[in-house]
């Protein structure tokens, strides 16, 4: 009589789990609403890549470049040792603008993000949210764009990977 029960609880199991494997397959595998964005990379030139960024109308999405700027290091004093800071960030441009363009504001926008962060103190970068952070350069990189007045090709400054040691 127990082998009968423990066997129905089995049965019943089984069913519950691929019941529920075929239902979460069934919603994951749906195409996208109307009502929902489409978002798709689409491999650019040098390793960069252009996605779609959501926008308020579904209809008009806008495509955008992304440069990498990697390794930018940063060594502060705090509390009896030096500390390092490493950043890659990357730079939002919109998808019409030059990888040349791009490439040769590398060490201007390396300049400004170090000029920057190597002012404040350890304690101060190392309690600060990623989001303050990343408005926190980009206002600095377009203030000294503007200050040189270098055209600028890029619309936002993301931090993509932060280290700290």
């Amino acid at each position: 009589m127990m082998q009968r029960i423990i066997l129905a609880l089995l049965v019943v199991n089984t069913l519950v789990a691929a019941g529920s494997a075929y239902i979460s397959f069934q919603v994951l595998s749906r195409p996208q609403s109307a009502s929902a964005p489409v978002v798709a990379n689409v491999a650019g030139e040098s390793g960069e890549a252009a996605a779609p960024e959501v926008t308020a109308d579904p209809g008009e999405a806008e495509e955008y470049k992304f440069f990498p700027i990697e390794k930018v290091i940063v060594s502060l004093q705090g509390e009896g040792r030096e500390h390092y800071f490493v950043l890659d960030l990357v730079l939002q441009a919109d998808i019409d603008t030059d990888n040349k363009k791009l490439q040769q504001i590398d060490p201007m926008v390396r300049n400004s993000v170090v000029a920057h962060l190597s002012s404040m103190a350890f304690n101060q970068l190392r309690s600060m949210p990623i989001a303050e952070l990343q408005t926190s350069l980009e206002k600095v990189v377009q203030a000294d764009f503007a200050s040189r007045q270098v055209i600028q090709p890029f619309a936002h400054v993301l931090v993509s990977k932060l280290v700290v040691q």
